[in-house]
């Protein structure tokens, strides 16, 4: 078993651009370049909240993007990407890419960990058994990883969507579920073990995260994802998915997304 602090030599930034998967909207493929533009900006830097400044870091790389071609299977080169970091003692911070990508990371994760706690901040459960005759949409990720019993336990904080039949699915592989009307939902989490945090930019309320596919009112702020991000113990691994720069307002959610990365990277080296 995975013991924290002995096995994460160095935190690899992954792009993963993939929308193929998507439902309503495309344009999450590019998501992982204006992460990095927004990053590179000059109007910002590389400094954390607690000042760390990670630009250049010893300990961070940069690990491009996935490369996607026409004769591989999309989930099986993310797999292997993430399989080749780890194998490396590199924790991942992927940056997508619809949240489709979130199971093939969490398959590359269990293989090198086994079962492993995620952490979910969603508008959307993600848990249709398939979604327009999709089994491998971008709402239906954590159904095959619970299928496959890649997590040992699954928390989802912000969800204000929860349909009868993702409820059922909830219940069938005993989600817990803190929805966002619940107002202790962001309180301060307790894992035993390591965590794997999955950040879906609709978690947050479409007033700061304009630039995602599906807006659903009603939503986190930022100051709400931070706090979360900054006091969670175990984090070994995360990704930030469904940034959608088509329907972005002045680059606000790619900034937003920067600023998540910078305090995940934080974390992940402060637990490590």
């Amino acid at each position: 078993m995975f013991e924290l602090g002995k096995s994460i030599e160095a935190i690899g930034i992954l792009g993963i651009p993939y929308d193929a998967d998507s439902s309503f909207l495309a344009g999450c493929r590019k998501g992982p370049a204006a992460i990095r533009a927004a990053m590179a900006c000059p109007s910002g830097n590389w400094v954390t909240e607690n000042g760390l400044d990670l630009e250049e870091h010893p300990r961070i790389r940069d690990l491009g993007d996935v490369e996607l071609v026409d004769s591989v299977d999309p989930r099986t080169a993310i797999e292997s990407a993430l399989q080749l970091a780890l194998k490396q003692n590199l924790a991942t911070l992927s940056l997508g890419g619809d949240h489709s990508v979130t199971y093939p990371i969490l398959k590359a994760y269990a293989g090198h960990f086994g079962p492993i706690n995620v952490l979910q901040l969603d508008a959307h459960p993600d848990l249709y058994d398939a979604l327009d005759g999709n089994r491998f949409s971008h709402a239906c990720p954590f159904a095959r990883a619970h299928e496959d019993g890649l997590i040992q336990r699954h928390v989802q904080i912000g969800i204000r969507t929860m349909t009868p039949h993702q409820q059922t699915q909830a219940d069938r592989f005993g989600v817990e579920v803190r929805p966002m009307a619940t107002p202790q939902a962001i309180n301060k989490l307790d894992f035993s073990g390591p965590v794997y945090l999955t950040l879906d930019l609709d978690v947050l309320d479409p007033a700061f995260a304009p630039g995602v596919s599906h807006y659903e009112p009603g939503g986190m702020s930022v100051r709400d994802i931070l706090s979360i991000i900054q006091n969670l113990d175990g984090l070994i691994g995360a990704d930030i998915v469904e940034l959608n720069p088509d329907r972005d307002f002045q680059e606000m959610t790619a900034r937003v997304a920067a600023k998540c990365m910078k305090e995940i990277l934080a974390r992940i080296l402060g637990n490590s």
